[in-house]
């Protein structure tokens, strides 16, 4: 049996079908390590066991640094035989807890982005010497893998785990829907989306994310006589406020509307199921596979530098469309594209939908974790340690 520690900032739903999928893999004994985080809820480990320990943040100027004991404390043979280590250089206790793991014998993995998007030289230097004293690293993508690999760090230690949602949850909501479609048309008769063409956006509201886009977009559709509606879920009241000023201000806050934030699946499902297209302008996530579950084409922009690890899954004309980095013109014409060309967005969401159901599904993402976690136990017992 391999007792496995993972070291999280804090563990969130998304996480618990990863990690519970994990734990019942054979010959895995996993224990997850937790903190808690500002805008991230916590939930109850569910199949596998957690321990919630507080994480401490200071902030150096601008620059926050987080310290997470487990990944010292853990870093020993009398607790874990592999030790999986948040791969964040904010982390003060990063460095002190991968020394004492090297010490006592204990592999490590670093699990994360690997590469950050605003990486200056010191942050760089750290992440590499922090990158020598890992047994292995585990990717969210194929692209920073293969960064890793071109800059000469061994590809026996490269593995990738596709970051993923567990579409389970997105399937039982879509067939309840699907199956009730009187109580479906009622819905859409009800928040008056029934007939129209429905851009949806649903994330929080973060500046990074630039839904400002997303508005001047549907701003220059109205002037051209295109109209649609376009519905945003998420919270974030600084941003809120904002937003609806400049809607009111370009004149399509009629057309547009803040619905707040929404966890439930049940909830989220028939906004998803009336829509043509998933809009989010910049930094895209996991969100990108939420649309892709519903086979919803997702448009998003085409500087990849500015997304995030899940923008692989995205294959401009194929599952999404890419439009010219903040060309608020082109954004218009790619939301537009999908809503009138039919067989397009058909044709679209089929992919969409194949590409989670064959690659980026839980499946996927835990062999990639399960097959570095037996790298590193079976290194450590050709060792002979």
């Amino acid at each position: 049996m391999i007792r496995v520690t993972i070291q999280q900032p804090s563990l969130a739903q998304y996480r618990v079908p990863v990690f519970r999928e994990l734990a019942h893999r054979p010959g895995i004994d996993l224990t997850v390590v937790y903190g808690a985080r500002k805008g991230i809820p916590n939930v109850a480990p569910d199949g596998f066991k957690g321990i919630a320990w507080p994480l401490r943040m200071v902030s150096i100027g601008n620059s926050p640094l987080f310290f997470h004991r487990p990944q010292w404390s853990f870093a020993t043979s009398k607790r874990s035989d592999v030790l999986v280590l948040t791969w964040n250089i904010r982390y003060v206790s990063l460095v002190p807890g991968l020394l004492q793991a090297q010490a006592k014998g204990v592999p490590t993995i670093l699990w994360g982005h690997g590469i950050s998007k605003r990486e200056k030289h010191l942050k760089a230097k750290a992440r590499r010497w922090a990158t020598s004293r890992a047994a292995a690293l585990l990717f969210y993508n194929r692209a920073a893998a293969r960064a890793y690999r071109e800059s000469g760090v061994p590809q026996q230690k490269l593995f990738v785990a596709l970051n993923s949602l567990d579409q389970a949850p997105i399937q039982a909501a879509k067939n309840h829907w699907e199956s009730q479609p009187q109580h479906l048309a009622a819905f859409q008769r009800q928040n008056e989306i029934h007939g129209v063409p429905l851009v949806l956006y649903v994330s929080r509201l973060d500046p990074n994310n630039r839904i400002d886009l997303l508005i001047e977009a549907v701003s220059l559709l109205k002037s051209q006589n295109r109209l649609v509606r376009v519905a945003i879920v998420g919270s974030g009241d600084d941003q809120l406020s904002k937003l609806q000023t400049l809607a009111r201000q370009r004149g399509v806050d009629g057309e547009i509307r803040f619905l707040g934030a929404m966890y439930d699946e049940m909830e989220l499902a028939p906004w998803f199921l009336r829509a043509q297209v998933f809009c989010y302008p910049e930094n895209i996530g996991l969100s990108l596979l939420h649309a892709f579950g519903y086979g919803v084409p997702v448009v998003t922009s085409d500087h990849i530098p500015s997304q995030n690890p899940e923008i692989e899954a995205l294959r401009n004309n194929e599952n999404g469309l890419l439009y010219r980095h903040r060309d608020v013109q082109h954004l218009a014409q790619c939301l537009w594209k999908l809503i009138c060309e039919h067989e397009t967005r058909e044709a679209l969401s089929r992919e969409a939908v194949m590409t989670v159901e064959r690659e980026f599904n839980l499946q996927n993402m835990v062999d990639g974790m399960e097959a570095a976690i037996r790298f590193c136990a079976e290194n450590v017992q050709a060792n002979g340690q």
